[in-house]
């Protein structure tokens, strides 16, 4: 990212702080008018005439530079990614990939995983990458006590307990050598 970039997007941030809301006229006198912003119309409509005490309309002169306009905040253009195929499409110098909502943990766990080995940005990364581990974790170690349980039902079919051993003699041997 250049300076020049890196300016205009302070220089953008500065334009959007003084940059007002934009309302709906009557929006504030009628429940049924919604706030979003819709043009004035009417032949003898105050606000579209800029009249004092109205808000103020949407003009050109409010919008923010060119060069970064449609930029993330961080410089990085936004490729939004639903899977790990998507990733490969990424340039890694210009843009950064922000991953979609209805993406599940597991398969967020893998398109973060690609993206670090890529070297790729990730815009919306969970805020705690731990849980999301542990999550994984508990499903794997799911399936392994499952294959143990099954393991273990064999292993008792095979296995007969030794009823003549003695641990007596095991625990006075123990004893002597501490």
């Amino acid at each position: 990212m250049t300076v020049d970039i890196k300016k205009l997007l302070k220089k953008r941030s500065k334009i959007s702080a003084r940059r007002p809301k934009f309302v709906r006229q009557e929006s504030w006198r009628y429940k049924r008018v919604k706030k979003s912003w819709r043009k004035p119309k009417g032949i003898d409509n105050k606000m579209k005439e800029k009249r004092k005490g109205y808000p103020p309309m949407v003009k050109i002169g409010y919008r923010g530079p060119k060069a970064v306009r449609g930029l993330h905040p961080s410089g990085y253009q936004v490729v939004h990614v639903a899977n790990i195929y998507e990733l490969e499409a990424v340039d890694k110098e210009t843009e950064a990939v922000m991953i979609k909502h209805t993406v599940g943990s597991r398969k967020r766990q893998q398109i973060l995983d690609n993206a670090a080995d890529l070297g790729l940005k990730i815009l919306n990364p969970p805020a705690r990458i731990e849980e999301i581990g542990d999550v994984l974790e508990e499903a794997i170690l799911e399936e392994e006590y499952e294959l143990l349980e099954d393991i273990d039902d064999e292993f008792e079919e095979d296995f007969e307990l030794d009823e003549d051993l003695e641990l007596d003699e095991l625990d006075e041997s123990d004893d002597d050598s501490s």
